[in-house]
């Protein structure tokens, strides 16, 4: 089924909406859930409070792009879970990882504080993002936004851990010197 069409059975308020994203998207939502936690379980629970997320945002907004908005929702959800067991002492993974590893060339979150800072900010990284070629950019966004690990990334694109950690150096430090560059202070 047609994103499209799924978007209007939420609009109509039908069960089906979910059992189609489940079928279409289910699998994407979950590996995005299980790279931050790593627990089938918590997965699983993330993945069913993406759809009731995607069941109540739904009257008030109409995604451009389905896959996007639910893996932000699923994105979202998994790492705020993260963040409750790390506070228990619990959990591990990519995320500490990933984080620490963009700390040197991101704003402090206290920094962004506006709006205006925030679309600045938002407009920087779409075109650094797009300034990368593709393989970089795939690598980029698999380890920050997906949060997927070296050893997989590489596997997956068949090329060496030690090709993928140099992109991502240089591709830190690339978007380290686009945002000196824009003024955006880190």
């Amino acid at each position: 089924m047609e994103d499209k069409q799924i978007v209007d059975l939420y609009w109509a308020r039908s069960e089906k909406a979910i059992s189609e994203t489940a079928d279409k998207y289910g699998r994407y939502c979950y590996t995005i859930a299980y790279n931050i936690l790593h627990s089938n379980e918590d997965s699983e629970e993330c993945v069913n409070d993406t759809y009731l997320h995607a069941w109540n945002a739904m009257p008030d907004q109409r995604p451009n792009k389905l896959s996007a908005f639910l893996g932000r929702i699923t994105r979202n959800l998994s790492l705020k879970r993260w963040e409750k067991y790390t506070a228990k002492k619990r959990g591990a993974g990519q995320v500490p990882l990933a984080l620490n590893e963009l700390q040197e060339c991101i704003p402090a979150t206290n920094q962004t504080d506006s709006v205006a800072d925030d679309i600045v900010l938002t407009d920087v990284l779409n075109r650094f993002l797009a300034s990368l070629t593709a393989e970089k950019r795939n690598i980029f966004m698999r380890r920050y936004w997906y949060l997927s690990p070296v050893a997989e990334i590489a596997s997956d694109l068949a090329i060496s851990e030690s090709k993928v950690k140099m992109s991502l150096l240089r591709s830190r430090n690339e978007l380290k010197q686009l945002l000196e560059k824009e003024g955006i202070t880190l």
